[in-house]
């Protein structure tokens, strides 16, 4: 149970209860997991007394498991009882005891007052891209260039062939061009080229990734000439890809179309919806509540730097040696704002439209997400930690009211223009239609990377 023991302005103070049965049956769970988890000599598995366990572990390890079990429970329900919107929160525990009720007092900040546009009135555009036969066409024509072979061939380069070149040097190595898909620079310096030619690539200015690069001049040697070699479009093709016949192919292939088509469209319209949204917002926005987004997003570029071995000082040199770490911290500002932003519009939008999720929509949710990280429910709330699971829910509300609001909305438009459609040819195939050898790999990555890979071998050194 939780009272409200004073707000003024964002500033909200209040306690809570936990009843007695419900810390004695916390307790029972610690000393549960305990006897299952920790080995003590002369003792079978779950069969040592609470003493011996205590003397192992320690008495104030099973009170700090008990409190923090109760809190991230009970702080998160306590709030919501309130109706609380926290940005920030202060959690001060009283004496905790086996038998008897818990109690904590909080103190925080809430989120700042909201006011919404005339959110029902929205005029939304956007619509999934329609997917045409010429559409199907295409990505039936992207599929036979996807499993293409290529045969050597005894002449000049051309059209859509893919050579075989050496660079030369220490650091040379050979690798595949794709001439359909090259960089124009590379297209003009081989096209016409034959088997055993030396040629000079003129590399522009250019920038990749983090590092500038000057022009530049790549030798190669081309070891081979390959004729890209189509096969035709017909039952013969689609049993190469597992499918019964050419209709089935294209049945099941405009099928998948359709279904991303749609959930691009949905996407596109949820975003344009929280635009509009945010757009007729009227807030001000505490400093604090700015700051705390922005040290969140910049623990996580630091955590993903440290999973792949860069330590956050370094990489902050580098862009300072750069000269970009200004521009890079004033987006980091401006990304920050924008989540906020989008999080009080949609914040906001939940409590007008009364929108609430029940503790046993909470628990399922919370069990989904567990069993997809491979933990327990337990293991999981452990992890996000009281502030956490406060999030987790606000976070699910939000996306509850966004759902409802944008089936309250004017029903969708049509289907968008077919040239829309264009983007989902290379994405949009089924997946048994994307079993490829390697020389189909060959392909698909030079449709993804084609004009870099002279520049990218060149660099390797650099």
């Amino acid at each position: 149970m939780a009272e409200l023991m004073s707000r003024e302005g964002n500033k909200v103070e209040f306690k809570a209860s936990v009843p007695a049965a419900e810390v004695s049956r916390a307790y029972q769970q610690v000393w549960a997991g305990l006897s299952r988890d920790v080995r003590v000599p002369g003792f079978r598995p779950g069969k040592a007394p609470k003493k011996v366990l205590e003397q192992r572990v320690g008495a104030d390890y099973v009170e700090n498991e008990v409190r923090d079990r109760l809190l991230q429970v009970h702080y998160p329900q306590a709030a919501r009882e309130l109706k609380l919107s926290l940005v920030d929160a202060e959690i001060n525990p009283a004496t905790l005891k086996d038998g008897q009720s818990f109690d904590f007092s909080v103190k925080g900040e809430t989120y700042p007052e909201v006011k919404l546009g005339d959110w029902k009135a929205a005029q939304l555009s956007s619509a999934a891209p329609q997917i045409t036969d010429d559409v199907l066409s295409r990505t039936l024509s992207d599929l036979q260039d996807r499993n293409a072979t290529f045969e050597s061939v005894e002449r000049p380069a051309e059209g859509n062939d893919m050579i075989m070149i050496e660079e030369t040097g220490e650091e040379g190595g050979s690798y595949p061009i794709y001439l359909d898909v090259a960089e124009p620079h590379v297209q003009a310096a081989l096209s016409g080229k034959s088997k055993g030619d030396e040629v000079s690539i003129t590399v522009p200015a250019h920038q990749h990734g983090d590092h500038e690069h000057p022009e530049h001049t790549v030798e190669v040697k081309v070891l081979d000439v390959r004729h890209k070699q189509r096969q035709e479009l017909g039952d013969e093709f689609a049993k190469s890809l597992n499918f019964e016949s050419l209709d089935r192919l294209q049945t099941d292939l405009k099928t998948e179309l359709t279904r991303r088509a749609q959930q691009e469209g949905e996407a596109a319209r949820r975003e344009e919806f929280i635009e509009q949204l945010v757009a007729g917002m009227d807030t001000t926005i505490p400093k604090a509540l700015l700051k705390r987004r922005r040290d969140a997003m910049m623990e996580e570029i630091q955590s993903d730097l440290s999973r792949q071995g860069v330590k956050w000082g370094e990489y902050e040199s580098f862009m300072q040696e750069q000269g970009k770490l200004d521009e890079f911290m004033a987006d980091l500002d401006k990304n920050a704002e924008t989540r906020v932003r989008r999080d009080l519009a949609l914040e906001q939008l939940a409590e007008d439209m009364q929108v609430n999720v029940s503790d046993q929509e909470f628990n399922q949710t919370m069990m989904a997400l567990a069993q997809a990280n491979e933990l327990t429910a337990q293991q999981l709330r452990t992890q996000l930690g009281p502030d956490g699971l406060n999030s987790y829910y606000a976070s699910i509300v939000r996306e509850k009211a966004l759902t409802q609001a944008l089936a309250q909305l004017a029903p969708k438009p049509e289907a968008a223009s077919p040239e829309a459609a264009e983007t989902q040819t290379s994405e949009a195939q089924p997946e048994a239609a994307q079993t490829e050898s390697a020389s189909d790999e060959r392909a698909e990555a030079a449709q993804s990377e084609s004009g870099e890979q002279a520049q990218d071998e060149e660099t390797k050194s650099e």
